[in-house]
């Protein structure tokens, strides 16, 4: 297995995706014909896969769906992560903290504490 990587030409990555799509195929025992009758393209269609010609990107799509390895474009192409302001808006005006509960009478003080404004005698 080669890796894939910016470096490598399209029809080096072309190769490459036929060659793994080829061997995930076979290693679920299955005919080209029936792979491509259950992906809904033609044998020829998908031998042109395999062999890493161009195709349509809805082959590729039909046939990834037939092996179960769809999924997989989710991790190749993840969704991209709301912008900051996106993020504000869609999040609204969010609570930070929560309000206080003041009593409306003043604390007591503490027996024998005094806050030294009072009158003297009280």
């Amino acid at each position: 297995m080669n890796p894939i990587s910016n470096y490598n030409t399209d029809a080096t990555v072309l190769d490459e995706l036929g060659r793994r799509l080829q061997r995930s195929r076979l290693e679920r025992n299955v005919t080209q014909a029936r792979l491509a009758e259950e992906a809904g393209i033609s044998k020829t269609t998908l031998e042109r896969i395999e062999r890493g010609d161009d195709v349509r990107l809805n082959s590729f799509v039909r046939v990834l769906r037939a092996l179960g390895q769809l999924d997989g474009l989710d991790h190749l192409v993840p969704e991209p992560l709301p912008s900051p302001i996106e993020r504000v808006k869609l999040e609204g005006r969010r609570r930070r903290r929560a309000a206080s509960h003041r009593d409306k009478t003043p604390p007591k003080a503490a027996p024998g504490w005094r806050w030294g404004d009072e009158e003297p005698g009280r």
